[in-house]
């Protein structure tokens, strides 16, 4: 009997000793993005852009990496939730996420508070990495995005006046719409109209009514995708005339099967990727090639990209700090400099935020089209 103890606890031993001999030799990332709720589109684009770098790099200082998945649910609430799990529960050493800004800030605050650090992918509000240490973003921020939409609305559309339509219930529009507004008018522009809506509005008749008697040459929808349709298709059937615009929240196929043709000529910002933009640097010609074999019923875009380069990124950063520790990797982040993304060419500065350059896309012939890139002061 004493001798049976004896064994029970030496195989014990063994198998806790192999449990952690495993454990070490896996790196966690962690990635919280909404694939249910209202985001969950947009959410889904990155996520599967985050599966096809982990394919393609599944390794990292000669260790294992491991995707941990958590729905953030397109909540708040959820959000906050979704990374107490990943830091508390699962034990990660970085985290991916998330599409949309507030969802963003929510987990952010849980991210900083246990000193992991939180890559996002498309969420641009200056709010989500404002007096954080531990996070950080692959893309643009709202400041920079709207400066480049106003920038095109002025020099290239030639427009001299603008109006504003809102979702006044999400950061992200209000503040897109406000940086919009700021360069508009510091360009020489004028703002004739601003008009708000809530969130899951289905008739904005009224507002666009209002909007169409002020005759402004452009209208600025900072809108999600199936909104924004919704407003283009209300704008054409009350006879507007005038140029659209948005941000990288259109950026999504869905946007032409809900709008039809409304959308015709719809321009907005997004990140500096499409698959069939000219000059593409090695990265962006691998990871097209890699996505069409991955997945064979849609094109890649640049919200896919995103979740792709918040990995490497990650992955970057560890390789450089040459440890899987939180708070080297951090600090390996903070110092990124000219990182080759499907984006395009990434510097993060002292905010935490990605210096990167504008794309321009536009609604042509049913197609997303890439128009160019723009670089706002």
């Amino acid at each position: 009997m004493k001798y049976g103890k004896k064994i029970a606890a030496a195989l014990l031993f063994v198998l806790v000793t192999a449990g952690a001999a495993m454990a070490a030799d896996i790196v966690k990332i962690g990635v919280y993005l909404p694939v249910t709720g209202g985001n969950a589109i947009g959410g889904q684009l990155e996520w599967n852009g985050v599966k096809l770098a982990n394919k393609e790099t599944p390794t990292v200082l000669g260790k294992k990496v491991q995707l941990v998945f958590v729905d953030n649910k397109s909540d708040k609430v959820e959000a906050a939730n979704a990374v107490k799990r990943l830091v508390e529960k699962e034990k990660v050493n970085a985290i991916i996420g998330t599409y949309g800004s507030s969802l963003a800030m929510a987990g952010g605050e849980v991210a900083e508070k246990a000193q992991v650090p939180m890559v996002g992918t498309s969420c641009t509000n200056p709010l989500v990495t404002q007096g954080k240490k531990f996070s950080f973003r692959v893309c643009f921020i709202d400041p920079f995005q709207g400066a480049g939409a106003a920038a095109f609305a002025r020099n290239v559309l030639k427009a001299k006046t603008a109006a504003c339509l809102i979702e006044v219930t999400e950061d992200y529009s209000v503040g897109l719409a406000s940086f919009f507004e700021r360069s508009f008018k510091k360009d020489g522009g004028q703002v004739v109209a601003k008009l708000n809506y809530q969130k899951g509005d289905q008739d904005f008749t009224a507002q666009l009514t209002e909007i169409i008697s002020k005759k402004p040459d452009v209208l600025y929808i900072p809108a999600n995708f199936a909104e924004g349709a919704i407003i283009m298709r209300q704008a054409r059937e009350l006879g507007a005339k005038f140029r659209i615009l948005g941000g990288d929240a259109m950026d999504n196929p869905e946007i032409v099967k809900i709008g039809g043709q409304s959308v015709e000529g719809f321009s907005y910002t997004t990140f500096a990727y499409a698959p069939e933009m000219p000059n593409m640097n090695p990265t962006q010609k691998k990871f097209t090639a890699n996505w069409r074999k991955a997945y064979t019923d849609k094109d890649p875009n640049a919200l896919a990209a995103c979740g792709y380069d918040a990995y490497m990124l990650i992955l970057d950063a560890i390789k450089r700090a040459k440890s899987t520790e939180p708070v080297k990797i951090a600090a390996a982040l903070a110092a990124t400099k000219n990182f080759p993304g499907v984006t395009g060419i990434t510097t993060i500065n002292a905010t935490h935020d990605a210096e990167k350059s504008i794309g321009i896309m536009q609604i042509k012939n049913g197609k997303r089209i890439f128009l160019t890139v723009v670089n706002p002061k």
